[in-house]
C-alpha cells in the first residue's frame, strides 16, 4: 500500500509539473516585428495583435494564439520559379483578346493579408481564390483589349485594369486579402510563326508612322515658312503704303505752294514749271531762252559759254614775278627853258 501511494504521489507531481509547465509556456508569447497575431478563446476570434514584442493571454486550452505575416506576398500566374529556373505553364495563360487574337499572357500580383480573422476562417484556401480570381481577372481584361495594345503601349492600362477589378473582386470575397501592385512579365504571341508576321506587321506601321511623323513635319515647316513669307509681304506691302501716302502727302503739299504762287505770278510759275518738266524728261537736253521781235531772233547762248568755261584751264600765277608799275612816258621839251606837259 506504501509504495502503490508513493507511485500516486509521483505520478501526480509528474503531471502538475506538466500542467504548471504548459500554463507557463501558453501564457507567454512572442510578435515579432513582421508577424501579426489573432487571438482566440476556445476557438472563437476575440483580438488581432499587431504590436510587436512579448504578450500574455490565458493558458492553453483556454485561449490560443495564430501568427500570420505582415509582408507582402509574390503570387506568379503562368509561371513558377524552382531551383533557379522559371517554368511556364502556357496552358493557364493562353487567351483570347478582344479582336480574337490568342496571346499568352502572365503577371505577378503583389498581396498582403490585412484581416487575419477573414484569411484563417472565411475561406479553406484563399491563396487559391486569389489565384483562380487572378486568372478571371486578367482573361476578362485581356478579353477586351486588342492584341496591337496588348503586346506593345497597352501593358500599363492592362495592369491598372486587372487590379482594379482583382482589387472589387477580393473584396467582395472577403478573404482578408488586399492587392498592392499587378504587374504584367510577358504578352506574347503563341508561336514562332505567328510572332514573325505579327513582328512583320509592327515593322511595318512603325515605317508608316516615321513617314507620316516625316511629312508632318514638313508640312509644318512649309507652313510656318508660308506664315513667315505672307508677314513680311503684308509688312512690305505696309511700309510701301506708308511711304506712298506719305509721299503724297508731300506732292500735294508742293503743289498746294506751286498753286499759290501761280494764282499770284500766272505766268512766270508757268515758265519755270515747264522749264523744270523739260529738264525733268530731257536732263541731257540743252535749252535755249530766245526773244522773237517778229524781225530776227536773237537768243543768249548761256550753256555754250559755261561749257568753254569749264573747259578753258586756268592760268597759273607766277610767284616770282614782280609786279611792274608803269610811269608815264615823259614828254620833251619844245624850245629854250620849255615846261613839261
Amino acid at each position: 500500500m506504501v509504495s502503490l501511494k508513493r507511485i500516486y504521489t509521483i505520478t501526480g507531481l509528474v503531471f502538475l509539473i506538466l500542467i504548471v509547465g504548459i500554463v507557463a509556456i501558453s501564457t507567454w508569447y512572442t510578435v515579432d516585428e513582421s508577424d501579426q497575431a489573432v487571438i482566440m478563446t476556445f476557438g472563437k476570434v476575440e483580438e488581432t495583435i499587431t504590436e510587436p514584442g512579448l504578450h500574455v493571454k490565458l493558458p492553453w486550452p483556454i485561449q490560443s494564439v495564430e501568427k500570420l505575416s505582415k509582408e507582402t506576398f509574390s503570387l506568379k500566374f503562368g509561371y513558377k520559379e524552382e531551383d533557379g529556373e522559371v517554368k511556364d505553364y502556357p496552358s493557364e495563360t493562353k487567351m483570347i483578346t478582344g479582336d480574337e487574337n490568342i496571346v499568352l499572357a502572365d503577371l505577378v500580383v503583389q498581396w498582403k493579408i490585412t484581416d487575419p480573422p477573414k484569411y484563417l476562417y472565411n475561406a479553406e484556401d484563399p491563396e487559391k481564390i486569389l489565384y483562380d480570381t487572378t486568372s478571371a481577372a486578367l482573361r476578362s481584361i485581356i478579353g477586351s483589349t486588342k492584341i496591337d495594345d496588348a503586346l506593345t503601349s497597352g501593358k500599363a492600362q492592362i495592369e491598372a485594369d486587372v487590379r482594379e477589378l482583382l482589387s472589387q473582386l477580393m473584396k467582395k470575397y472577403d478573404v482578408g486579402i488586399s492587392i498592392s501592385a499587378v504587374k504584367l512579365q510577358d504578352v506574347e504571341l503563341p508561336n514562332e510563326e505567328v510572332r514573325k508576321a505579327f513582328t512583320n506587321v509592327t515593322d511595318a506601321r512603325e515605317t508608316a508612322n516615321t513617314k507620316k511623323n516625316e511629312a508632318d513635319k514638313y508640312e509644318n515647316k512649309r507652313m510656318n515658312e508660308a506664315v513667315g513669307e505672307k508677314d513680311a509681304i503684308l509688312s512690305q506691302a505696309n511700309g510701301d503704303k506708308a511711304a506712298r501716302t506719305e509721299s503724297a502727302r508731300g506732292d500735294v503739299a508742293v503743289f498746294e505752294k506751286l498753286y499759290s504762287e501761280y494764282k499770284d505770278n500766272k505766268g512766270i510759275t508757268k515758265d519755270r514749271l515747264i522749264i523744270e518738266t523739260l529738264e525733268g524728261v530731257l536732263p541731257n537736253a540743252e535749252i535755249y531762252i530766245m526773244n522773237d521781235d517778229g524781225n530776227t531772233m536773237k537768243y543768249l547762248p548761256l550753256r555754250s559759254l559755261e561749257k568753254e568755261e569749264t573747259k578753258k584751264p586756268p592760268v597759273p600765277e607766277d610767284p616770282n614775278a614782280e609786279t611792274k608799275t608803269e610811269n608815264p612816258p615823259e614828254e620833251k621839251a619844245t624850245g629854250e627853258g620849255g615846261t613839261k606837259q
